[in-house]
């Protein structure tokens, strides 16, 4: 399934990455493309939305459900 996030607060490569390990520590074979720019976060994932969603979260990023 493609999961599409809108997430606030992603200001640098180490935001990317901090995200990016947090979906895959869930999911390891996730899939994850992020624009930065404009907060849009996209997960290739088998697994539901709301753990995902709760993975950025709980990294300090604002996610538009």
């Amino acid at each position: 399934m493609e999961h599409h996030f809108q997430v606030q607060g992603m200001t640098c490569g180490h935001c990317e990455r901090a995200v990016t390990q947090a979906l895959k520590a869930l999911d390891p074979q996730a899939q994850v493309q992020i624009d930065r720019t404009s907060g849009r976060v996209t997960v290739q994932s088998d697994k539901p939305r709301e753990p995902l969603a709760a993975a950025i979260a709980e990294e300090g990023y604002s996610v538009a459900t």
